[in-house]
C-alpha cells in the first residue's frame, strides 16, 4: 500500500508541474497581442501618379484587430517581433501600367505586384509573403511613378 501511495504522490507532483507549465503558457498566449487588418482604398479606388511615387492610404478599414494599422498614414507598425503574413491585390484599367510596392521602414522593398499595359479591360496583380518583422518595423504600400491601380 505504501508503494502505491508513493507512486500516486510522485504522479501528482508530475501532474502539478505539468499543470503549472500549461497555465504559464496559456497566460503567455493570452497576453500576446492579436494582430490582423484588412483595408481597401475605398470608393472606386482608382489612384494614378505621373509625378513621382505616391504613398497609398487604405482609408476603408474593414478590420483592425490590435490597432497596428493607421488609416490616416497608411502605415502598419508591428507591435511585437514575429512572423506576419502580408497579402495585397491591385486592380486597374489596362490602359496604364500598374505597380503596387510594399516598403519596409521606408526604404527596403519587400514585395511588388506589377502589370504592363495590355489593351482594353482591366487586370489584377497580387503578391504576398510571410515576413519576419521586428517590433516597430513599419510597412507601407507605394504606387510607383507613372503607374495606377
Amino acid at each position: 500500500m505504501q508503494d502505491i501511495l508513493e507512486a500516486l504522490q510522485t504522479e501528482r507532483k508530475v501532474m502539478t508541474e505539468r499543470l503549472k507549465e500549461f497555465e504559464t503558457e496559456m497566460k503567455r498566449i493570452k497576453e500576446t497581442p492579436q494582430i490582423a487588418f484588412a483595408a481597401s482604398l475605398g470608393g472606386n479606388g482608382l489612384m494614378k501618379t505621373t509625378s513621382g511615387n505616391k504613398d497609398l492610404i487604405y482609408a476603408d478599414v474593414l478590420t483592425n484587430v490590435g490597432g497596428a494599422y493607421n488609416s490616416q498614414t497608411g502605415v502598419f507598425t508591428a507591435p511585437i517581433r514575429g512572423v506576419y503574413y502580408i497579402r495585397f491585390t491591385a486592380n486597374g484599367p489596362n490602359n496604364f501600367p500598374k505597380s503596387a510596392v510594399l516598403y519596409k521602414n521606408n526604404d527596403e522593398i519587400q514585395l511588388i505586384a506589377h502589370e504592363q499595359m495590355s489593351g482594353e479591360g482591366s487586370d489584377t496583380a497580387s503578391n504576398g509573403a510571410a515576413l519576419m518583422l521586428e517590433k516597430g518595423d513599419r510597412l507601407k504600400m507605394v504606387l510607383w511613378h507613372n503607374t495606377q491601380i
